[in-house]
C-alpha cells in the first residue's frame, strides 16, 4: 500500500503469471505436471505457489493440458493471467485448432476425433472464465520459471517410475 500525494490509498496492481509443464517417461508411460503461480507487484514476486502431481500411465500431451487446467482452476476468482508454456501442442490447440474443433463437433480437419477432447473442453471452459494471455517459451533454454516447472513435473513423475509407483 502506498499513500499518494492526494492522500488516497493506492494499492499496486498485481499481475498474475503461471508457468506450466508436463513430462512423461515413455509416451504413454509414467508422467507428471508442474505449475508455478506467481503474483507480481512492480515486477517483484510477492506471492508464489507450486503445484505438481504424477500419474502411472499417461501421455506428455495430457500432462501439459493438466498443468494448464490446474493453473486456471487454482484461481479463486475471475482473473487476468499470463500463462507460459513450452508446449506447442497447448499453444497451437488453444490459439489455432480449438475454434475449428468446436465448429466441427470436436473433429480434426481430417475428420478424426480430437484426442484429449474432455481436457480441451475443460481448458476452453476455464479460458472463458478468465482473461488468459498465452505465451510460448522454448523449453530447456534457461527460462527460470520454465526450468522450475520442468523440475516439478519430473519430480512428480519419479515415484511412478520406480517399482510401478503408488
Amino acid at each position: 500500500m502506498v499513500f499518494c500525494q492526494s492522500g488516497y490509498l493506492h494499492m499496486p496492481e498485481l499481475r498474475l503469471v503461471a508457468y506450466t509443464d508436463g513430462a512423461c517417461s515413455g509416451n504413454p508411460g509414467p508422467g507428471g505436471w508442474g505449475v508455478l503461480l506467481q503474483a507480481l507487484s512492480d515486477g517483484k514476486v510477492v506471492k508464489e505457489r507450486e503445484l505438481s502431481e504424477g500419474e502411472k500411465l499417461t501421455t506428455n500431451n495430457k500432462m501439459e493440458l493438466f498443468a494448464a487446467i490446474t493453473a486456471l482452476e487454482t484461481l479463486e476468482h475471475t482473473s487476468e493471467i499470463t500463462i507460459f508454456t513450452d508446449s506447442k501442442y497447448v499453444m497451437n490447440g488453444i490459439q489455432t485448432w480449438l475454434p475449428g474443433w468446436k465448429e466441427n463437433n470436436w473433429k480434426t480437419s481430417s475428420k478424426k476425433p480430437v484426442k484429449n477432447k474432455e481436457l480441451w473442453k475443460q481448458l476452453d471452459e476455464l479460458c472463458q472464465q478468465h482473461k488468459v494471455d498465452w505465451n510460448w517459451v522454448k523449453g530447456h533454454a534457461g527460462n527460470v520459471g520454465n526450468e522450475r516447472v520442468d523440475e516439478l513435473a519430473r519430480s512428480a513423475m519419479e515415484p511412478y517410475k520406480e517399482n510401478d509407483g503408488p
